[in-house]
């Protein structure tokens, strides 16, 4: 079994009477791309921090590359991290930036200035070596960073959310950058963000947390298309959560009663009894609206249409007061109005059912 790059085990951190993490267990391969995902306030941070060496655990351990690296300090581990700002000496130039770190490991010159061109090429900065800071863009600073970041070759990249001070579009390109930069080097790195769309473009996996807890963790399309809670899919882009309570079995199916429309769903996707209630989560991109009279589906009523660029937002209200958002082309929704009957659906695949409390 190949050893994790990274393997924290039962991590436990308190702050006074605060409990920022509550054993935490992470395994991370060696060239994955992890994002750590939550609101603010869930631990991804401290978490982060705890692997780097600038905070020690209450308890639990973290190895990285099978080393037990628990109690050493930042210096003394093979990790480097990239903060919000980047945090670059302003007196010094790009090279001297991104050489900072070799200076320190007392790298020959001409090994250095090898290095420090090495590293401007990869982040598309070769022109800029002289420039001070203050000349640079958001984005162009960012890139400074993570090239000193990387110039000691650290077995371990913890970025903690180094793109959201950067404007859209500017966080956009440097999302992609990032994850060629990554990819190019077969690098681990370690990702704490708040921005779902981030984490999903980005990585190989997303831990999400909640509560100083990892509460899932796997693909970007697991964790999209099958959330284990209400808490997931609610947080995971948008969704139409619909309340239910089962009612019955039909061929191997609930029978989900969702106001007074009923829908079946494959009864393997969770634990189940007459009078459980559970979530159904269906992404508004896979909700179909059928306008012909006498349709198949919930029957509803169009009470908005949000107009988004790439797509029209339709939402329709059942008959007991629940809105649902279908994502449509623009062709979709000409002559569509407020106050038209339609009948909604979707594929049964694309709905996940979920427990927890409805938000």
């Amino acid at each position: 079994m190949t050893t994790p790059e990274v393997e924290i085990t039962a991590l436990h951190k308190r702050f006074s009477t605060q409990t920022a993490l509550d054993r935490v267990d992470l395994d991370i391969a060696a060239g994955e791309f992890v994002s750590l995902l939550g609101p603010s306030g869930c631990g991804k941070s401290t978490l982060l921090r705890i692997i780097a060496g600038f905070e020690q655990p209450t308890s639990g351990t973290v190895r990285i590359h099978g080393e037990d690296v628990t109690g050493r300090p930042p210096d003394k581990r093979p990790t480097n991290l990239v903060f919000q700002r980047g945090a670059l000496f302003p007196h010094m130039s790009v090279r001297e930036n991104i050489g900072y770190g070799l200076k320190l490991r007392r790298w020959d010159q001409s090994r250095m200035r090898a290095r420090i061109d090495e590293m401007l090429a990869l982040v598309r900065l070769d022109s800029m070596g002289e420039r001070l800071p203050s000349q640079l863009s958001g984005g162009q600073a960012q890139r400074v960073a993570l090239a000193r970041a990387l110039a000691c070759d650290p077995r371990v990249l913890l970025l903690d959310e180094p793109l959201s001070a950067l404007d859209l579009k500017l966080r956009e390109q440097m999302q992609l950058e990032l994850r060629a930069i990554q990819r190019r080097l077969s690098a681990t790195f370690i990702f704490v963000t708040h921005d779902q769309t981030e984490a999903l473009v980005m990585s190989d996996r997303i831990a999400i947390m909640n509560g100083g807890r990892i509460v899932q963790q796997g693909t970007p399309r697991e964790i999209y298309r099958r959330p284990n809670s209400v808490f997931v899919s609610d947080f995971i882009g948008a969704t139409n959560l619909l309340s239910g309570e089962v009612v019955g079995m039909e061929g191997g199916r609930l029978i989900l009663a969702i106001g007074e429309a009923r829908i079946t769903v494959p009864a393997d996707r969770a634990s189940y009894g007459t009078g459980r209630r559970f979530a159904l989560s269906v992404r508004p991109e896979t909700v179909r609206l059928d306008r012909a009279p006498g349709a198949a589906g919930l029957a509803a009523t169009v009470a908005e249409i949000v107009y988004l660029g790439s797509s029209v937002r339709v939402g329709a209200r059942l008959g007991g007061g629940q809105l649902i958002w279908a994502d449509l082309r623009d062709e979709e929704t000409e002559g569509l109005d407020i106050g038209t009957l339609v009948a909604l659906s979707w594929n049964e695949a694309a709905a996940a059912l979920v427990e927890g409390n409805e938000r």
